[in-house]
């Protein structure tokens, strides 16, 4: 899977908010999905160097707002 690393560039940098509202009430931190973002942005979006819980973060959170950016 690639990530579009301007487009989680922009999620983490200009739509912080709407990481906020995802994580809202699931017990998950903002600043925690705020922070895998910026692991995959230091690694080029390279998702085999995240661990098994930074995965199920990515793909349960950061993954859908990404996937809403592209439409």
């Amino acid at each position: 899977m690639n990530v579009d690393l301007k487009l989680l560039k922009n999620l983490i940098g200009k739509r912080s908010d709407e990481i906020e509202k995802s994580v809202a009430g699931t017990g998950y931190i903002a600043k925690t999905v705020i922070g895998v973002g910026t692991f995959l942005l230091d690694n080029e979006g390279d998702i085999d160097l995240m661990t098994a819980k930074q995965k199920v973060i990515f793909e349960k959170f950061l993954l859908p707002l990404l996937d809403v950016a592209r439409r």
